[in-house]
């Protein structure tokens, strides 16, 4: 056995001194990793990585790390619970309030497809929800689908993925995960015998059935790097036999299958970054030629739909923030392309919904959400559904069937629980069939939300979305947790979230920093954010923090932040860039070790972000990144207290790069604020599968924040 490379002892004492908390350490040292020096020579540049030691491929007949990393990853999950033991009556009773606000046996809405109406139920004590079906709306007489609890036994995780029925209702087809990587089985149930079929295909991305039932068209991902590039035709008729439809060669593009809502078209996305095209084929014809609707160009972004005879699609030529053109059927290229709804510049489009008689538009505008009905038939002016808060978020709900009387949308806000509506198309009103329930007991009087403006370094104005209870003094000596994301162009919205509760009962705002790199004020709010500008993503979030405390929401020794994944990327790069400005982070299963991944073309994901971040083996990407990569930037200066949290079984954003980012940092730093490491070694990216465990992680982390700033009961 190699030598031991930590220390870890044991005596620990927390103090209390006033709004801050201070750690005295006697003899209790974190683990001390070793140095193993990997040189790295590329463009001019020599890095030295010592901590690369801790990428450990899993042992194949053990399914583990190697032991020298398990050990290491066991002996910083010892020291951060030392660090929270004196906390832990504090973390429960959080956790025990949280789970006070929620219903535990309860039923989702149920939605109808064909003869049934599908929903979901789950029951007090129980990790996962059942799924059901009943022929009445009431869910009387309902027939149990699958049981996720039964499902589950035996796995520390278990999550399922693709749910769908065949059209006559006959046939189940789902997927399943039982450790976190997101690597899905697919598996087929008779819903008529009860029986699972031996059907059994590994590495299922996206599933659609035939009209007829008799074929299954799924996509399967690669095995190393998870890149979703094969369509396959599984046949039902008796023989198990699958049939290569369509391999995506280019490393940049991933495939997905889908069929438009009047089941009369199939399509078959192949997506990159900044690049799509779409082939298509009749669902009556499964067996026939699939086409190609447009052929792919770099900066052409489009989507498909088919509704009345007629191709829709969504596309981004000659509009920025995306318009709407139509196509027939007979030749749907682009000389043939009319528009449907023109280019508004103020306007993105985010997609659009057909049903029999109408159209609903997703649309952003100002950094809101709208939903917009259009009668296809009367060709009557297009209304939005009323919203009636400033601040808040909606989107399309459940929608199986085509020929509907109404739709189903979700809205929420920041001090609104989570509610489903139904628009009904003809008197263009909405009802209300089922609100959050916080049994526990909630006054949504109590709390005040708004959005506010932050001015970056540029001028240019960044959106704060900010919920906070009503008599918090706005003094800065309030305690705010920020949080952001700002990739993709994925939009983080201000919904409603009742753990969150726990933070502004006890006189904590809380804040999300709309920065660049999402799209919450269009398309070009994404590109500003992205590749060579990535720069502003951590720019804006660090100014939106000052804007904050120089307009007395907060103060520097009062703020915690926090981000996961690309957000957890963005909370190493403004730790290394603006630490003063921060008293803790909470960085949640981070990209900080950038230019190490992105070389690296044998991990998941790598080589289809080359063209979200830049593909580090060019000279120019290299010396843009290296900018902002957190790795490779931690230096000699004082740092915040930090919690850094990974999971063993990630497959979007390995364990080691959090690992080797909190060693690095207690290696350099200047100061005794405490760095830790926390590892889940049964989870994937996105933690915990049973809701009781992924609250008890909400609670650990509250408690966290909260105690950080001085908040310990």
């Amino acid at each position: 056995m190699k030598q031991m490379f930590y220390v870890l002892s044991l005596a620990f004492i927390v103090i209390i001194t006033g709004n801050a908390v201070s750690v005295a350490q006697t003899d209790m040292k974190p683990p001390v990793a070793k140095k193993e020096p990997k040189v790295l020579k590329i463009h001019g540049y020599e890095i030295t990585d010592n901590y690369a030691w801790m990428r450990s491929a899993k042992d194949p007949q053990t399914g583990k790390v190697r032991p020298e990393v398990e050990e290491y990853l066991k002996a910083e999950n010892a020291y951060t619970e030392s660090f929270m033991n004196p906390h832990k009556d504090f973390a429960d009773n959080l956790y025990k309030e949280m789970l006070g606000r929620i219903k535990q046996t309860d039923v989702s809405v149920p939605y109808r497809l064909g003869a049934y109406w599908y929903f979901t139920r789950t029951e007090e004590g129980k990790q996962y929800p059942t799924y059901l079906r009943s022929k009445a709306r009431d869910g009387k007489d309902a027939e149990v689908l699958l049981d996720q609890n039964e499902m589950a036994k035996g796995f520390e995780y278990f999550s399922i993925d693709s749910f769908e029925v065949s059209d006559d209702g006959n046939l189940l087809a789902f997927s399943t995960d039982t450790n976190g990587y997101r690597q899905y089985t697919l598996q087929i149930k008779d819903l008529r015998t009860g029986k699972i079929l031996p059907d059994k295909i590994e590495r299922v991305t996206s599933i659609e059935w035939s009209n007829d039932g008799k074929y299954l068209f799924y996509v399967q991902e690669d095995a190393v790097s998870k890149r979703s590039d094969k369509l396959w035709r599984h046949n039902l008729l008796g023989t198990d036999k699958n049939d290569l439809l369509f391999e995506e060669k280019d490393v940049l593009f991933n495939i997905s299958v889908g069929r438009s809502r009047d089941k009369k078209m199939l399509f078959l996305g192949s997506i990159a970054k900044t690049s799509r095209e779409y082939r298509y084929l009749p669902s009556d014809d499964p067996t026939g030629e699939w086409k190609v609707l447009s052929p792919r160009r770099e900066g052409h972004e489009y989507a498909a739909d088919f509704n009345n005879g007629e191709f829709y699609i969504v596309t981004n030529k000659a509009a920025e923030n995306f318009k709407v053109v139509r196509a027939p059927l007979k030749d749907p290229s682009e000389k043939n392309w009319k528009d449907f709804i023109p280019h508004n510049p103020a306007v993105k489009i985010d997609g659009i919904d057909f049903f029999k008689d109408f159209a609903v538009v997703a649309e952003i505008e100002n950094g809101l959400e709208y939903l917009k009905v259009m009668n296809l038939k009367t060709r009557r002016a297009a209304t939005r559904i009323q919203t009636p808060e400033e601040v808040y978020t909606m989107s399309m709900g459940k929608n199986a069937e085509y020929d509907a009387p109404a739709i189903r949308y979700n809205y929420a806000s920041m001090i609104t629980p989570v509610s489903t509506y139904e628009y009904n198309f003809k008197t263009r009103k909405s009802e209300l069939l089922k609100q959050q329930e916080i049994p526990s007991g909630y006054d949504k009087t109590q709390y005040e939300t708004k959005r506010l403006w932050a001015t970056a370094r540029d001028g240019a104005k960044v959106p704060i979305s900010i919920v906070w209870k009503k008599g918090t003094k706005l003094d800065g000596s309030a305690p705010l947790l920020l949080y952001a994301y700002g990739s993709y162009g994925y939009s983080m919205t201000p919904d409603f979230s009742t753990a969150r509760l726990s933070l502004l009962d006890r006189g904590m705002i809380y804040a999300i920093a709309h920065i660049r790199g999402g799209s919450e004020l269009g398309e070009r709010w994404r590109q500003e954010g992205r590749m060579f500008k990535k720069l502003n993503t951590f720019y804006d979030f660090i100014d939106s923090a000052k804007w904050l405390q120089a307009n007395k929401y907060t103060s520097a020794d009062r703020i915690v932040i926090q981000g996961g994944s690309a957000g957890g990327l963005l909370m190493g790069g403004v730790v290394n860039m603006s630490p003063e400005t921060f008293k803790a982070a909470i960085v949640q299963v981070p990209f900080v070790d950038v230019m190490n991944t992105m070389l690296d073309e044998t991990l998941p994901l790598t080589t289809e972000e080359w063209i979200e971040w830049g593909n580090p083996n060019e000279k120019q990407a290299w010396d843009y990144m290296i900018r902002y990569s957190p790795y490779e930037n931690i230096k000699a200066q004082k740092y915040p207290n930090m919690l850094v949290e990974v999971s063993l079984n990630d497959s979007q954003v390995p364990y080691w790069e959090g690992a080797k980012f909190v060693a690095k940092v207690r290696e350099m730093k200047t100061d005794d604020n405490v760095v830790m490491l926390k590892t889940n070694m049964g989870a994937g990216h996105g933690g915990a599968s049973g809701r009781y465990d992924r609250l008890k992680e909400i609670a650990f982390d509250y408690a966290y924040a909260l105690t950080q700033v001085g908040i310990t009961k």
